[in-house]
């Protein structure tokens, strides 16, 4: 699967629910994790993250929404029940993307959202655990973006392959190889070995 995503939770202040949620973040293979403006002991979220996320992948701890910074190029998403929000079904995750959270008994804030580029929803009647909810938008983007083989009509498993990954015709990288279109005729020639001249070894070998 191409690209890379991240996990985050604004406010957070129950230390257990943050470990449940980095430990399924690196289930899933996210790149890195993060908080902002949380309130608890960076140590204490070991309680539950039994994996030790923290250790075999970044954690970014940002004080406030000032000063957090994402990767070039990478998407902030938010996920939060707004009316307007895009249901989880029908949203294309990005390549390059860093899901953040609302906290326990409260709500993404409002300037959070205003720097999110979409926000995004989960249908259900009310809100769920935060860790079970990253939990969920995880999985849709491990089955939406992975490569698996496609579901059959009827009950049960695939019954088609899975597909083979295409990586295309070999591309050369300059003007000059592109004309030729023959790299043998282009590879140096190694340099001469000096080591041994006429039979014997050099003045700086025993």
């Amino acid at each position: 699967m191409r690209g890379y995503f991240g996990i985050g939770i604004e406010g957070a202040s129950k230390p257990l629910n943050v470990g449940t949620l980095f430990r399924s973040a690196h289930a899933f293979g996210a790149s890195f994790a993060f908080t902002v403006d949380a309130d608890f002991e960076t140590e204490s979220p070991h309680g539950t993250d039994t994996s030790k996320a923290s250790e075999q992948m970044p954690y970014y701890h940002f004080p406030n929404l000032d000063n957090m910074m994402l990767p070039t190029g990478c998407t902030l998403v938010g996920v939060e029940l707004t009316p307007d929000a895009i249901e989880l079904p029908s949203f294309k995750h990005p390549a390059r993307a860093a899901y953040v959270f609302g906290p326990e008994r409260g709500d993404l804030s409002p300037e959070t959202q205003e720097h999110c580029e979409f926000i995004l929803k989960i249908p259900m009647k009310f809100c769920i655990n935060v860790a079970i909810a990253a939990n969920i938008v995880m999985y849709d983007r491990l089955i939406t973006l992975g490569r698996f083989a496609p579901r059959p009509v009827r009950a049960g498993g695939p019954t088609e392959e899975k597909p083979v990954p295409f990586h295309g015709r070999q591309l050369f990288r300059t003007i000059r190889d592109k004309k030729k279109g023959n790299p043998d005729a282009f590879r140096r020639t190694p340099p001469p070995d000096y080591s041994v001249v006429d039979g014997t070894l050099g003045d700086d070998e025993d």
